[in-house]
């Protein structure tokens, strides 16, 4: 999958990759893929939620290694 950038938000716990995620969406313009790594096994949840409140686009969520890849695309800009 295509990506335009990527945030490494290994080590963080909740808030903070939903915290770290807002802020280099808020930077993207629309149509940006963003992926995020973490090592929280709860920024699935957060990181669909935050998608929801902003309304961009929560595109896959996969699993390497006990990292999670999330890629998001922004839908506002």
């Amino acid at each position: 999958m295509k990506v335009d950038r990527e945030l490494d938000c290994r080590g963080l716990l909740c808030p903070l990759p939903a915290l770290e995620t807002r802020r280099a969406l808020e930077r993207c313009p629309p149509g940006t893929r963003l992926r995020v790594v973490c090592t929280d096994p709860a920024a699935d949840l957060d990181l669909r939620a935050l998608c929801d409140e902003t309304g961009d686009r929560f595109v896959a969520c996969v699993e390497r290694d006990g990292e999670l890849h999330l890629t998001i695309e922004r839908r506002r800009a």
